[in-house]
């Protein structure tokens, strides 16, 4: 098996209330890409957050009592704890510098997702409010436009607890199933596989990073060639359930 993944060079910088599907297509078409059926497509969360106005204005934080505390016990920027906290279900882990949460949307990352970077000075963007929904937005738009079946995913960036640096995981799903599930099928030597079920969409996500980059001003990339399964999947599914986990 082999794929293609390539970058979208061009995009505008996006605003609040931008049409991200219609920007995408308009830049594809710049670059001469013309979108064939089963292409993924692969977005950075911050065009998505910021153009779905999911960013605060630092000086218009209003700091709680809770969040100057936190913030002069870690040595953390109170506004940015402040804003952090407005986007947690749960404070998993505070350990020095470290603020690690449980977002709204069921995932443990730090920070929130909160982000300072690639964005204007004095601003933060937040995770959008349901990435799955925004996904199936864009996608829907996309495939009106290029009348081709398309999947596609909205990626963050975040660590990983056992291991150093940081890669891209999805946190928004359209149009493919985010697992590849071998469960039930026989392995090389013929024997039974009883708990492998890839996720998919995080390498997918994974991969695409490579060409993204995080400075190089490419939030797009297509991934061609990719034999995904399909289904109406989404990343909510690929969260270990609270049940299921044996660190929280």
């Amino acid at each position: 098996m082999s794929f293609q993944i390539f970058g979208i060079e061009g995009m505008p910088y996006i605003t609040e209330g931008d049409d991200v599907a219609q920007l995408i297509y308009d830049a594809a078409l710049s670059n001469g890409i013309e979108f064939e059926d089963k292409d993924i497509i692969v977005v950075t969360q911050k065009i998505v957050s910021k153009a779905e106005g999911r960013v605060v204005k630092v000086e218009d934080v209003e700091l709680s009592t809770f969040a100057v505390h936190i913030g002069e016990t870690m040595k953390k920027d109170p506004r940015l704890v402040e804003v952090v906290l407005g986007e947690t279900s749960r404070i998993i882990r505070m350990k020095r510098n470290s603020l690690i949460v449980e977002t709204h949307h069921g995932h443990v990352c730090a920070n929130a997702g909160v982000d300072f970077s690639n964005v204007e000075e004095g601003y933060i963007t937040l995770l959008p409010a349901d990435p799955d929904s925004s996904a199936r937005n864009i996608r829907d738009k996309l495939e009106a436009l290029t009348c081709k079946k398309l999947a596609l995913i909205i990626t963050d960036t975040w660590g990983r607890a056992w291991r150093l640096g940081q890669v891209d995981f999805a946190i928004g799903v359209a149009g493919m199933l985010p697992f590849r599930d071998y469960r039930g099928e026989r392995d090389y030597m013929g024997h039974e596989l009883h708990v492998t079920n890839i996720a998919v969409a995080d390498e997918i996500a994974g991969a695409a990073e490579l060409v993204k980059g995080k400075s190089s001003g490419v939030p797009v990339v297509i991934i061609r060639g990719y034999d995904y399964p399909e289904g109406d999947g989404k990343a909510s599914n690929i969260i270990r359930p609270l049940e299921e986990d044996l660190f929280r």
